[in-house]
């Protein structure tokens, strides 16, 4: 499955790294040591978000595109 839900990346001092959240996947967070790699790890936690959720039986938002609030 091909992410389709929107990915806000910034610089956190306070970590050090790269963070990447997924605001329509409440607490779907990652981090890396640059952009690439918190992209790659935010893939991976977006999969296993998805996962969980279908195993709990909770609803998995339907991806909105481009958010205006973020």
């Amino acid at each position: 499955m091909e992410n389709k839900y929107e990915i806000i990346l910034y610089w956190s001092n306070e970590d050090n790294a790269v963070i990447a959240e997924v605001p329509e996947l409440a607490g779907c967070m990652a981090d890396g040591v640059n952009y690439t790699e918190a992209l790659i790890n935010i893939e991976i936690v977006i999969t296993q978000w998805i996962q969980t959720a279908e195993e709990l039986g909770r609803n998995i938002p339907f991806p909105k595109g481009k958010l205006m609030y973020a």
